[in-house]
């Protein structure tokens, strides 16, 4: 009797390195791990979200903090410039002075009487009008408005007392005072426009042209 045997299978073709066609298709394995992690990360991140939020606003003191660094870092950004939003509202600038006063005639411009804020330093008259958050009705150095504040000024006196209404000569005034003082006075030639002289008793007022004020321009920025 013959023998059956079953038949053997054909023989698979050996893959080789270059027989790309023969190899399954599908995604690159290597692209998993990258998509894991960016999984993993927004994960992380879509947690600690909330629970950042969740942590700030759970204390009222955290709250706190939060609001005033908002406050701070708005007006950072928007300074101090004033708001140009309503002209109206907002006072015209003065013509320019120029001319020497005596004692008496100093004393009406202290802001209230008149616009205008003059002050008189070292004998030298100025005008801090734009300075009247200082110098006006009510401010610290409000007291010195129309008058000659250099005796307050070398003393550190923010009274009265300090106030002459005949002119002062400073005679009495020690070195340390008069060192003070021509501080004081070097801060108003920057920062206030000069207007003229406190006059002497007997002193002539002095006729102010053109030329007159460039000079004293230049003699107020050597000092």
């Amino acid at each position: 009797a013959a023998v059956v045997t079953e038949p053997c299978a054909p023989p698979r073709p050996a893959l080789g390195p270059a027989d790309s066609s023969a190899r399954p298709r599908g995604r690159d394995p290597s692209l998993r791990p990258r998509k894991m992690a960016a999984a993993a990360e927004e994960a992380v991140q879509g947690a600690a979200g909330p629970g950042v939020l969740a942590e700030i606003f759970s204390s009222p003191l955290n709250v706190t903090l939060l609001l005033l660094c908002l406050f701070l870092l708005y007006k950072i950004m928007r300074g101090d410039r004033p708001s140009n939003d309503d002209p109206a509202g907002q006072e015209p600038p003065l013509p320019r002075l120029r001319r020497d006063f005596t004692p008496a005639e100093l004393r009406p411009f202290n802001g209230q009487l008149d616009p205008r804020i003059l002050i008189a330093v070292c004998g030298k008259v100025f005008d801090v009008t734009s300075g009247r958050k200082f110098y006006g009705e009510g401010a610290p150095y409000g007291v010195f408005a129309g008058r000659d504040a250099s005796r307050g000024l070398a003393t550190f006196c923010l009274e009265k007392e300090a106030l002459n209404d005949e002119y002062d000569d400073l005679s009495d005034l020690n070195a340390m005072q008069l060192e003070s003082l021509h501080e004081w006075e070097m801060q108003f030639n920057q920062r206030y426009s000069y207007v003229g002289k406190l006059l002497k008793p007997g002193e002539e007022p002095t006729e102010y042209t053109d030329e007159e004020d460039t000079k004293e321009a230049k003699e107020l920025k050597k000092d």
